[in-house]
């Protein structure tokens, strides 16, 4: 309880003071130094801020313990949004009640269906007439939280609409929040309770009520034109930006160019686009398969006009060579026969399909036998595993690139809704990397699957879907199961003929099946817009494959608004690879991974990516025991940026390209001259000085944490000297800090007494920035080597440039960035430290009116327990946090953080979940004590001893980050 609030003589709870205190912020005065974690909020969906009004309200889903909706419209893929985190909800016995209605014939009857999927939800209909209510209401423990405004349950409100939304906190006591209640309840007794029957009547009457108006914007941001209907077709504007791109390469003077384009984005029609500008008297096709050759004649022919007779296949038996357009399978052209057939120079205009495919022999004997005047390469994936250099093949011409991300932006692809699964335990084991065949197909696998997609279900009128496997047996098994539970479906593996493929194709485009079961045959080359949910029943081979699976789904069509990709996520050492492939994030680093995985508002547009909690501790559980950065890795990654700039990369080339992170490419070897050494480049030898200045500069500086060194040096190697006046006008106008203390540490920092004795030796042992008579300089022998040695000089500016490019992550006016993550020697720098003293500062320790707080969240189980405090968060504003054992409330050091305001001393929380991410802590903000928490007590040390410790609950000065906070406090 807190007494005599602010001079007023009553008793209240922490929740209250915390309510009253976010109420005086949010409507009385924004500068109130007390807020609590509780302050109105507008709500709105900006994606260049990424914020939107979904994470709210799975944010309120997550910790509520009931929760009432009161929506007139309801979409499937709005409901969709939320599935997951329900079915979270309900293996917790957690209930919630949606009171919807059939205004304006809005909500289609198939999401009635969906809605009663939901086991732990209530839906009535209400029969108000005009009903357009748009609340959410979640109970919390002792409060209510509110959102009230105008998204309605649909994708395009939750995510992308301009929308309006209030965010209210309310006591369980609260007058506003009784108000709704009272409402919610005196319609729902009035309303109409959802069952199959009553949805049986309303599809009767749908179709001839329903408002054509609305049927085109329920959730329809898309246009979804039928190719065979486009007679007139334009590029897009991706394929605008393309064709100008690819003209801009021949502008040149080059005679090739490569494209790489995301699945479904229209890479067949961009080529026919160029085709048509060009108009070349003789063009030839490659690709690898009959089906993708038949397709894109088609495409072309739509495109191009002409008589069929221009237009031919060489595939097998079809020998229709001597046309103007030809279009060929890659086995068949590439026999000698058949090229003989070919003058070198019969074709001005060749364009090879699938071009990452190019490393093979046979593609390698085309493409040095013709001489076209242009050569285009077209892929969605020009990463390969084996190293082999697509780009080389184009001169590393790459006229135009648009990832999967980029495509979903341009509103190029069919949104979807990823849902990590949760897979099934066997007789106490997880499905994984080495279960037998039979716990892959038992009776309880096959239930557990199908309810799973049944839940997840599909958009559209009929599913469409296609399973990958993870072996051919269990594919072949599991459609016999399917087939015997009254499902439609068949196995494809390698070991069926083309025509059998083409055969189940049609079938299920045409409705006469309902699923295709495969390994790995439907990866690329396959197009089947309708599909409308990806089933992934195997472990993620590689970040490639994955995308390659997903984009089976991804091309628009008028039978769906989204896909469903289902992913059932086993016990699989490879579960990393996950929100790798989703993101694109190719930094190799674990902070980079969870922060992807728990906090999923990384996809643009209506897209949604949502994991079940078991299935997000598995990705976790794999994050953390997998070495993402061993010898192999760094040099195959390092291999495919070489690959694709066609020479040695800078560190800087890394960080534009969105690489493995230059960090910890060069760190973990002390600098990226070593590596270059490790893989045995031919590189220039450096001198044992110059490696310990760039050992330095690489594991100070590189990380970008602070920008001020790295304008004092990119000044340094632009001009050799700087006035002190001048460096801090450039403080000024970069927004750097200018005051006093952090010049004096910058100048720790570069001249290197900032360092221990161990680390002032591994430097170099000399000031590397001198600072005399008003002027900085580099000292004598650096200087010369930069002056002398190019090869020198580029590695430091490599370092300075790229650390630059970090340093956007980072507020270069505060000391220290809200969830970044520092190390207790950053701490130490960043709050200007004149030494550092990271070894002695054990959990805490008070210096220069700062005092970082380090605390590791689970601690090992063998730790002892003299130091294994009990350190917890009461909710996400508030700490409560142990000194060292052997403190009284008369310590010194206890006194002085006790009454760290009065004594003008800042207190930093950095916290870490477990000893396994490292020495690195995340930066949760600054904190007061909360004096009428205080508290002496015991604890045991391991011979059972009693020794006195001090706690005290700590006031976040902002509180916690919801995805952050669920994600430190779970175990």
């Amino acid at each position: 309880m807190i007494s005599n609030i602010h001079g007023v003589g009553v008793v209240m709870s922490e929740l209250e003071y915390n309510i009253l205190n976010s109420l005086k912020t949010g409507f009385i005065n924004k500068s109130y130094q007390k807020s609590g974690n509780f302050k109105p909020e507008l709500l709105i969906n900006n994606e260049r801020k990424n914020e939107n009004v979904l994470s709210t309200i799975l944010e309120e889903l997550h910790t509520c313990k009931s929760f009432i909706f009161s929506v007139a419209f309801i979409t499937e893929s709005g409901l969709a949004m939320l599935k997951s985190q329900l079915l979270d909800l309900k293996q917790k016995g957690i209930k919630g009640r949606i009171l919807t209605s059939t205004y304006l014939n809005f909500n289609q009857p198939k999401i009635f269906k969906e809605l009663l999927k939901l086991e732990n939800v209530e839906v009535r209909l209400s029969n108000i007439e005009g009903f357009h209510s748009k609340g959410y209401i979640f109970e919390q423990d002792y409060y209510y939280g509110l959102v009230v405004g105008s998204t309605n349950l649909t994708s395009s409100a939750l995510k992308v609409n301009y929308e309006w939304n209030v965010k209210l906190t309310s006591h369980e006591n609260g007058e506003i929040v009784q108000h709704f209640k009272d409402q919610f309840e005196e319609v729902w007794k009035e309303s109409t309770r959802l069952s199959n029957v009553w949805i049986n009547q309303y599809e009767k009457t749908y179709e001839k009520e329903k408002n054509p108006i609305f049927e085109k914007v329920i959730d329809f941001q898309h246009t979804y034109n039928s190719i065979k209907d486009a007679i007139e077709i334009e590029p897009n504007k991706m394929q605008q930006e393309a064709l100008q791109q690819i003209q801009a390469v021949r502008d040149r003077g080059k005679d090739k160019s490569i494209v790489v384009s995301a699945t479904g984005t229209g890479k067949t029609y961009l080529s026919a686009f160029d085709v048509r500008r060009y108009k070349p008297k003789r063009m030839l096709f490659v690709a690898h398969r009959e089906q993708i050759l038949e397709k894109a004649k088609e495409d072309y022919q739509q495109l191009l006009g002409g008589l069929s007779r221009n237009f031919g296949i060489l595939s097998g038996a079809k020998r229709e060579s001597d046309t103007r357009y030809v279009f060929a399978t890659i086995q068949t052209l590439a026999k000698e026969t058949t090229l003989n057939e070919f003058n070198s120079n019969d074709f001005d205009y060749i364009i090879i399909d699938e071009v990452h495919k190019a490393g093979a022999e046979s593609y390698n004997k085309v493409i040095d036998y013709f001489k076209p005047k242009f050569l285009l390469g077209m892929t969605a994936t020009p990463e390969r595993t084996d190293d082999v250099n697509v780009f080389e093949l184009f001169d590393y011409n790459v006229a135009y690139e648009i990832r999967l991300q980029d495509a979903l932006e341009a509103d190029m692809l069919c949104p979807f809704h990823y849902f990590g699964v949760t897979d099934i335990e066997i007789n106490g084991s997880v499905i994984g990397d080495t279960s037998l065949f039979s716990n892959l197909v038992t009776e309880e696998r096959v239930n557990h699957i199908l309810e799973r997609i049944n839940y997840y279900g599909y958009s559209g009128n009929s599913v469409k879907g296609l399973i990958f496997c993870s072996r051919k047996d269990e594919a072949k098994e599991l459609s016999r199961a399917f087939n015997k539970r009254g499902l439609r479906t068949v196995a494809l593996t390698g070991n069926q003929t083309q025509k059998e493929r083409l055969s189940a194709i049609n079938s299920l485009e045409s409705g006469h099946l309902d699923y295709i079961l495969t390994v790995d045959i439907f990866n690329e080359g396959v197009d089947i817009p309708c599909v409308n949910q990806i089933v992934m029943l195997r472990q993620t081979q590689s970040s490639i494959v994955f995308i390659q699976q997903l984009g089976r789904g991804l091309r628009k069509h008028e039978s769906k608004k989204f896909v469903s990709v289902i992913d059932f996520i086993g016990n699989y050492k490879n579960n990393y690879l996950i929100p790798i492939a989703l993101s694109g994030d190719r930094s190799r680093s674990k902070d980079n991974l969870r922060r992807l995985t728990r906090k999923a508002n990384f996809i643009k547009g209506i897209s949604t990516i949502n994991f079940e909690e078991i299935a997000a501790q598995r990705i976790f559980k794999s994050i953390q025991t997998t070495n993402l950065t061993n010898m192999h890795v760094l040099k195959h990654e390092y291999t495919q940026l070489k690959n694709r700039i066609g020479r040695i990369p800078l560190l800087y080339d890394f960080q534009i390209n969105k690489q493995i992170d230059p960090s910890i490419l060069a760190e973990k070897h002390g600098n990226y001259h070593l590596f270059l050494q490790k893989i045995k480049e031919d590189i220039p030898a450096l001198g044992t000085y110059e490696q310990q200045v760039l050992m330095m500069l690489t594991l100070e500086v590189l990380n970008g944490k602070r920008k001020n060194e790295l304008i004092l040096l990119r000044e340094l190697i632009k001009k050799r000297t700087i006035k002190k006046e001048e460096l801090i006008d450039l403080f000024k106008e970069e927004n750097c800090q200018t005051d006093n203390e952090t010049l004096k540490s910058v100048e720790s920092i570069l001249d290197l007494t900032f360092f221990t004795q161990a680390d002032y030796k591994k430097y170099g042992g000399q000031s590397i920035v001198i600072y005399s008579n008003g002027l900085y300089r580099f000292n004598r022998l650096l200087e010369e080597s930069i002056v002398s040695n190019q090869y020198f000089r580029q590695h430091i500016k490599d370092i300075v440039m790229t650390a630059q490019l970090k340093t956007n992550f980072y507020k270069s006016n505060q000391k220290l960035s809200l969830y970044q993550k520092y190390s207790r020697k950053d701490a130490c720098k960043l709050l200007n430290w004149e030494k550092d003293e990271s070894a002695t500062i054990f959990g805490y320790k008070s210096k220069h009116h700062t005092c970082p707080i380090f605390v590791t969240y689970h601690k090992d189980t063998d730790v002892e327990s003299s130091i294994n405090y009990s350190d917890e968060f009461i909710n996400p504003t508030t700490f409560r946090w142990y000194t060292r054992s052997n403190r009284r409330l008369s310590s010194n050091e206890v006194q002085r953080i006790i009454y760290a305001k009065e004594n003008k001393q800042n207190i930093y929380i950095f916290i870490k979940k477990d000893d396994d991410e490292g020495k690195d802590f995340y930066y949760l903000g600054e904190a007061i004590p909360d004096q009428s928490t205080v508290t002496e007590t015991t604890m045991r040390d391991k011979k059972g001893k009693e020794l006195p410790v001090v706690s005290m609950n700590m006031i976040m000065k902002e509180p916690i980050e919801h995805n952050l906070y669920t994600y430190l406090i779970n175990k």
